[in-house]
């Protein structure tokens, strides 16, 4: 069983940074963030690969930046330039591999708010 625990959200203002983590036990490869705003499906953010390739949605290119720590087993997500469009709560994804293998886990999600 895998289990993502998401940390770092907050309340900033248009402009500010902020940094996600998102620590993850057990057997994963592939991990990223999505975020949902309110009424809103769930979007993809950003991914990256156990080598770190990653893939960034057309909207947060240039501004965030998504990274991994394997020895870790730790994502991050440095969000920079932040609009109050980037209002959503953030969730941490991982696909598992090994026993886990095929089967994708999701965090409980951490809340971004980006005032004007």
């Amino acid at each position: 069983q895998v289990q993502l625990v998401e940390s770092g959200g907050g309340l900033v203002q248009a402009g500010d940074s902020l940094r996600l983590s998102c620590a993850a036990s057990g057997s994963i490869n592939a991990m990223g963030w999505y975020r949902q705003a309110p009424g809103k499906q769930r979007d993809l953010v950003a991914t990256i690969t156990r080598r770190g390739n990653t893939n960034y949605a057309d909207s947060v290119k240039g501004r965030f930046t998504i990274s991994r720590d394997n020895a870790k087993n730790t994502v991050y997500l440095q969000m920079d330039s932040l609009k109050p469009e980037d209002t959503a709560v953030y969730y941490c994804n991982a696909a598992g591999e090994g026993p886990n293998y095929g089967i994708m886990y999701w965090g409980k999600g951490t809340l971004v708010t980006v005032s004007s």
